[in-house]
């Protein structure tokens, strides 16, 4: 028997589908559909709908707390097996969730608001790579804040549509750095001498404006080195130092010369030979660059879900079950001012009784709430949120 909790949000879910407008997606009709509700166990999937008004119906009359459809097109989508569907293609799905950020595995260490900042910028990050790198129109990505923890990123381009799961997971690879050669960015190139002086070998790095990983790599050195200049001696030599395998000549050899004029000049055509004994110190320093480059630059996504092409993935403008928020479908453009704590409210203010079950701190609308076990009334759109998240109780 359904709790009165559970009545209660079936209801207020009900009340915004029934004005919701729910665009579907592209080729809906090739797409398996899948729900999991309230009142029962498990997930009813292998549905398919041949129109808009047929699913936004049975959304309507089902009310089920979350909605997905399959990131892959069939031929029979709602055939039972994987088999009977046969496969048509895929959209390439990226999935950036505050789970997989390392500082946020343990989810009560920090505050709702600032993990979905952090996955924000997270998401940002990867969509620069899917259109710089890969050269992805931005008329082919979609963005979708997943009402939950994180945000989906859609790409629809027919480049990608037929991939299958091996390719796929090159290029979360690639994103993530994952298998970057420090021999790929550093290298020597002979240099012709004077008459009669034997040729040279002189070291080079990725020039400033080079496509890809190896761009980020000239910023990541150029950048290491403004800083190293602009602290005092003491400071820049035990940074120095701290590189496995630079002690103290090494250390005060290179300072010296990053201070000199064409420093960065030279930097950014790719010159590392500038000055003498260049090449040993800077293959102590380019390894310990990169995997600094590659924590800070590369994109964090969950690669299983973007190397499944059976994938379920949530329905933009469907309401997440497990807080109430929507999920809302983004331009690009509009990522960065986006605020889920309120643009992705659709509850109103109206009073609810709620019975606390446990401490919580929550922040919605602009409005904190710090909530200890027992009765109190909130704001319609807060007493969601927590019986949602299963912090309470209808009162």
């Amino acid at each position: 028997m359904e709790s009165r909790t559970a009545s209660y949000l079936r209801a207020r879910f009900r009340e915004y589908y029934l004005t919701a407008s729910m665009d579907a997606p592209p080729g809906m009709e090739l797409r398996e559909w899948g729900f999991i509700f309230y009142d029962m166990p498990g997930m009813r999937r292998h549905r398919s709908f041949s129109s808009r008004r047929e699913l936004v119906d049975y959304i309507r009359s089902t009310v089920p707390a979350h909605v997905y459809h399959s990131a892959a097109y069939y031929l029979k989508p709602d055939a039972p097996t994987m088999k009977e569907k046969i496969w048509k293609g895929a959209d390439l799905i990226f999935d950036l969730d505050a789970d997989h950020l390392t500082e946020y595995r343990d989810s009560g260490r920090r505050a709702y608001g600032e993990m979905l900042e952090r996955v924000k910028g997270e998401t940002i990050k990867l969509l620069e790579f899917l259109m710089s790198d890969f050269g992805f129109d931005e008329k082919m990505i979609s963005v979708v804040f997943s009402g939950g923890r994180g945000y989906h990123i859609h790409v629809r381009d027919n480049s990608v549509l037929k991939m299958k799961s091996d390719a796929r997971r090159e290029i979360v690879d690639y994103l993530t750095g994952r298998g970057l050669d420090p021999e790929r960015f550093i290298h020597k190139i002979d240099v012709d001498g004077d008459a009669g002086v034997e040729r040279a070998r002189s070291l080079r790095g990725p020039a400033s404006g080079t496509p890809g990983w190896g761009g980020r790599i000239n910023k990541a050195i150029e950048s290491m080195v403004m800083h190293l200049r602009e602290l005092d001696d003491d400071e820049a030599l035990r940074l120095l130092r701290g590189v496995k395998g630079i002690g103290s000549q090494k250390a005060r050899l290179f300072l010296s010369q990053i201070r000199e004029e064409n420093a960065i000049k030279s930097i950014r055509a790719g010159n590392l030979d500038f000055f003498k004994h260049a090449s040993g110190i800077w293959k102590l320093i380019i390894p310990y660059l990169m995997e600094e480059s590659v924590r800070a630059l590369s994109g964090e996504t969950d690669e299983p879900v973007t190397a499944d092409v059976h994938r379920l993935i949530r329905f933009p403008e469907s309401l997440h079950g497990g807080t109430g928020l929507r999920v809302t479908h983004l331009s690009i453009d509009s990522l960065r001012a986006f605020d889920p704590l309120k643009d992705a409210v659709v509850f109103g203010e109206d009073p609810v009784s709620v019975k606390i079950t446990r401490p919580a701190t929550l922040e919605l609308m602009g409005e904190r709430f710090d909530l200890t076990e027992g009765s109190t009334e909130l704001p319609e759109y807060a007493a969601v949120f927590l019986m949602a998240r299963g912090f309470g109780e209808l009162g």
